[in-house]
């Protein structure tokens, strides 16, 4: 029985570890090629040409500071709506929080175009009545649109998971209404709210459909300029700034598993 166990232990470890290799070998070539001095996938020695290439490109650092700018506000907007929807659906019962409930996740499930194209034939009816064109609110509006379901996949679980009683308690203690929503439940619910906070900030770091559809004809993200760049020949350019988005992306995970593991060890040394 033992050997079978290290058998089974071993060949799980090998499993994943070919998963991982799977995954992130071509993230690793990515990282490994933006060190290149050549712009080919033939090696020619290691350089740092591209990141200063990276810095100097107008385009690229404008398209990326719009596509933080609506990333970092549509996160914000969503994870407020969204919280506020989660609340909302809490307080109904029954069928009646089943179907409010199942109606929030259908932008989660629906194809990214059918939202871009009903989102762009929105706004082109709008703008018409109103006068405007589409470009930056637009595309914020759009991305908040499709974060605020994921914020609210994310809070609703806490909120099943709370003591309803300690919000009585809190008013009980001499807490208002709003003091008591906001320094016992939100307390309660920030794990899912930072998690949705963060889901929606990668998908709006992410999304291209959404945007494409929404931008009109002078706002450009991240996304579309590299798409832009497929019509010529992709610059190395890409694989620096993409090894950059990793890195960041991968030292915020870094930072929430230690948070995460430290509120774990103050909540059992509480217990």
């Amino acid at each position: 029985m033992n050997r079978i166990k290290r058998k089974n232990g071993v060949a799980s470890k090998i499993y994943i570890a070919l998963i991982m290799i799977f995954l992130y070998a071509p993230i690793a070539v990515l990282i490994i090629y933006s060190f290149n001095k050549g712009k080919t996938t033939v090696w020619k020695g290691f350089s740092l040409k591209w990141y200063e290439a990276l810095f100097r490109d107008d385009n690229i650092m404008n398209a990326l500071a719009n596509t933080l700018i609506i990333a970092v506000l549509a996160s914000i907007f969503a994870t407020i709506l969204g919280t506020m929807a989660a609340v909302g659906i809490s307080n109904f019962r029954g069928k009646k929080r089943m179907i409010i409930q199942n109606v929030s996740n259908i932008p989660i499930i629906s194809p990214d175009i059918v939202m871009g194209v009903s989102l762009m034939l929105l706004f082109s009816f709008l703008g018409v009545i109103f006068g405007f064109e589409m470009g930056f609110f637009t595309v914020l509006i759009s991305h908040i649109c499709f974060c605020v379901p994921f914020v609210v996949l994310n809070v609703m679980p806490r909120i099943t998971k709370m003591d309803r009683s300690i919000y009585d308690a809190a008013l009980d203690l001499g807490c208002n209404q709003w003091q008591a929503f906001y320094k016992v439940v939100i307390h309660e619910l920030m794990p899912g709210i930072v998690s949705g906070l963060l889901m929606s900030f990668t998908y709006s770091l992410d999304d291209f459909i959404i945007s494409y559809f929404t931008r009109g004809a002078k706002f450009q993200n991240l996304s579309i300029e590299i798409y832009s760049m497929t019509h010529r020949r992709i610059s190395p350019k890409i694989n620096a700034l993409s090894a950059l988005l990793f890195l960041a992306v991968l030292v915020i995970m870094i930072i929430i598993n230690l948070r995460d593991r430290h509120e774990e060890k103050v909540r059992s040394a509480r217990t």
